[in-house]
């Protein structure tokens, strides 16, 4: 990370993680859907580490559930201090996409076939978590009715 990116104490700011963390989780469903996939839901993010200029950030995600014409993609954010090794776990959180075509229409997602025992407990959370989210956003109709 460099000065540009950081307040005057020299902490990242957060808005530049996010960003970085849609554009990582972006790449995921694109290349999961094989469509342009939007941006729908980013849930809770916490900042459990400050990310400091000069630290490497190392992204990594994976799609862990896949709907219809939506995914969940899970983002881990780790440092990396350069001149000592040393790996700090700073941030996760969970982005939807909706795959859509030239029209901005959602278009049908490829299924996901989880294999491997992290792949499975992935899915099975993601899962619990879609169907929370589906309950809040009925409900939140609801109250508006």
């Amino acid at each position: 990370m460099m000065p540009q990116h950081a307040n005057v104490l020299g902490n990242v700011f957060g808005g530049v993680v996010l960003s970085m963390m849609d554009t990582t989780a972006a790449v995921s469903a694109i290349r999961h859907a094989r469509h342009i996939c939007v941006t729908v839901s980013v849930d809770r993010v916490d900042f459990r580490e400050p990310i400091h200029v000069g630290e490497l950030l190392i992204m990594k995600s994976s799609v862990n559930f896949v709907g219809r014409t939506s995914m969940e993609v899970g983002v881990r954010v780790e440092t990396e201090n350069l001149l000592t090794g040393v790996r700090l776990h700073t941030n996760s959180c969970y982005l939807t996409f909706v795959a859509v075509d030239q029209n901005g229409r959602p278009v049908r997602v490829p299924p996901l076939k989880p294999e491997t025992p992290d792949e499975i407990r992935r899915h099975e959370a993601a899962r619990s978590r879609r169907e929370r989210r589906l309950h809040e956003r009925i409900s939140e109709e609801n109250s508006r009715r």
